[in-house]
């Protein structure tokens, strides 16, 4: 059996975790440190380390690119290495150590989107279609060759967490499906399209401020496309709020940035009509119906305003 090591951090690590465990003998599971997470600050472990420590596997937390390289040198031999939203760039030291190197199972059809946020990228941007690209990782940001590609369709209202669940429960099929084709020199990589090369940075606080003089397709995709973590946020008479859940709505004449309820449901204005408005969180509170929320609010005009500049 062939051995290997499995970076990853988040959730959507954990179905190759699961993919992996039979196909190979996991030397170790390399996941980032622990951080400080919630309302209390403690530190918490990543979700892969969690599943690690249930399956008994050997858990390697480097906080430095040069400690990652020494805890792979470590381990040595080893024939590949497995990457899913790891989260710090592989050096190329260490790219070079598995005898087959590293394979990342990245969240795009590449070379469209290479980088930190493809999933929120392609939603913003209003793709209708995106994927999962198996990739041998080179020098570059996901410029490396290609194993395998498989689209899937982005559903009109899927937010970033349920298309990234999808993607990463697509991914692991593939691995199940290539890897071992690829460990027996049955399966050849070929190099990324020239061509439809885009960047997905990471997301900034400045993409999370929705600005309501947006078209409401623009609005409803950034909702989306940071649902429900980090969330698109606005201001409110010096309140922030998270706007987590959001509708197309048939409803002209309401100003860009005013909310309205009108027989139950809210309303929000924007550059070319109305949405509704589902689900938001207040800060320092926990999410809640929109309806509820605005009952809260004092009395008067409510509205989110603009970001600055």
């Amino acid at each position: 059996m062939s051995r290997a090591i499995l970076l990853g951090t988040p959730e959507a690590a954990l179905p190759a975790l699961r993919v992996l465990e039979p196909l190979v003998e996991l030397a170790a599971v390399v996941t980032r440190p622990d951080r400080p997470r919630g309302r209390s600050g403690r530190p918490r472990p990543s979700p892969v380390k969690q599943a690690a420590q249930e399956h008994g596997l050997e858990i390697l937390q480097p906080e430095t690119a040069a400690e990652l390289d020494a805890m792979v040198d470590a381990l040595e031999p080893l024939d590949v290495g497995v990457v899913v939203a790891f989260g710090m760039l592989i050096p190329a030291t260490t790219l070079r150590r598995p005898h087959r190197g590293f394979v990342n199972v990245h969240f795009s059809l590449l070379p469209r989107w290479r980088g930190a946020a493809p999933v929120e990228r392609a939603i913003l941007a209003g793709d209708k279609t995106t994927g999962v690209s198996l990739i041998l990782l080179d020098e570059g940001l996901d410029t490396g060759p290609v194993l395998s590609v498989e689209a899937t369709p982005i559903g009109p209202e899927e937010n970033r967490a349920e298309l990234t669940d999808r993607l990463a429960t697509l991914g692991a099929g593939m691995l199940a499906d290539t890897l071992p084709g690829y460990l027996a020199g049955e399966i050849r990589s070929e190099p990324q399209p020239e061509n439809g090369v885009t960047r997905a940075r990471r997301i900034t606080p400045e993409d999370r401020w929705l600005d309501p003089s947006l078209t409401s397709a623009e609005v409803l995709r950034r909702v989306r496309a940071l649902a429900p973590r980090p969330g698109a946020y606005a201001i409110t008479a010096g309140q922030r709020i998270q706007l987590l859940e959001a509708r197309p709505a048939d409803h002209p004449g309401i100003p860009p940035g005013e909310v309205r309820a009108e027989d139950g449901p809210v309303f929000l204005g924007t550059g070319d009509g109305a949405i509704q408005l589902a689900v938001v969180q207040p800060e320092g509170r926990s999410p809640m119906a929109a309806s509820a929320w605005l009952r809260g609010v004092r009395r008067g005009p409510v509205v989110l305003e603009s970001p600055p500049g």
